[in-house]
Formats: C-alpha cells, structure tokens, sequence
C-alpha cells in the first residue's frame, strides 16, 4: 500500500485497524485466532475483500485477506490471496512467510521449504528472522520423519494396464474352471 494510502477496518465492537505503512507487526485481530469469532472474521472478510478491490497492489492488505480466508479454512481462496501478495511485493516478508505457512500447513513440505527460504533472505530483523527459522526448522523436521504428502510425478497408466490385465486373466480363468 501506498504511504498516502490509509485502510481502516472497521468492526461492529467499534474497534478500527488503520493502515498507513507496510506492516512489521501483525494487525491485532491475527495475534490470537482463537479469539476472533466467526460472525467477526466474515466482517473482516467482506471488508479486506472490498479494501482489494479499492487497493489491487497493496501486499499488507492482501497478506491479511489471506490470514483471514486461512483461519476461515477455506485453503483455496487464501493461497490466491497470499500469492497475490507476493506477486505485488516480492520483499514483503510477512506476505511470502505466510504463503510458505499456508504450504506448511497443507503438508506441501518441499513448497514450504522452498518459499520459507525466500522469507528467511526477506527477514528485516532478528525477529523475523527468528520466525522463518523456526518454521524452516519444523519444516525440515517433519520432511525428516516423512510426514508429508506425497507428490504424484509418475504417471499412473502402467500399473493401471497391469491390474485390468490381471483381472481380465482371473475372469478368463474362472470361466475356464466352471
């Protein structure tokens, strides 16, 4: 976002989140999820989604977008925002670390890997530095254990053949043998 540019949220409490500079921290209804109800988050939701609308290049509001469709579980919508905001600010730390989250969190482990990486180079701080590290350290854990999904790069044709094939022989021979 702009320096000119200011976005305020504003809540049905009355609160105000104002926007004026590229974020370092993260904006108080994202500190504790757990906290935020639903009926919160869907407001949250329709006004980020209109503050996009008015402010198509600004990586903060986007970045929030994302949290906010994430801790709605919807996966899909979240990712596109999140990879908005990279698209819009490639050095936006908060924006690529939590798109490498979002990875992290869907199991996608070389994915998250790769982009925790690009944050761990885009950390301002020791702070979050600290961050990327930590999750690139969780990341490499779980990529030691094997928890992670697998990635389909084979194609599958050949054993399919193989198993209509053998099906076709156990037809064929339980025919022959009646």
């Amino acid at each position: 976002m702009s320096s000119t540019a200011v976005a305020v949220l504003k809540l049905e409490t009355g609160r105000k989140l104002e926007i004026t500079h590229p974020i370092r921290g993260l904006p108080l209804p994202w500190r504790d999820p757990s906290t935020v109800s639903r009926t919160d988050l869907a407001n949250y939701i329709g006004t980020l989604e209109r503050l996009c609308e008015g402010n198509p290049g600004s990586p903060d509001v986007q970045t929030c977008l994302g949290i906010a469709y994430a801790m709605n579980c919807d996966a899909y919508k979240s990712m596109d925002a999140l990879e908005a905001a990279v698209a819009a600010d490639p050095l936006h730390f908060f924006a690529q670390l939590k798109l490498s989250e979002l990875y992290f969190r869907l199991r996608a482990l070389p994915k998250a890997e790769a982009e925790t990486l690009r944050a761990v180079n885009l950390a301002g701080n020791s702070w979050e530095l600290s961050l990327a590290k930590k999750q690139l350290q969780e990341i490499r854990r779980l990529t030691r254990e094997g928890t992670q999904k697998p990635e389909w790069n084979k194609p599958l044709t050949i054993p399919v053949l193989t198993l209509i094939a053998m099906f076709a022989v156990c037809s064929v021979l339980m025919m022959v043998a009646k």
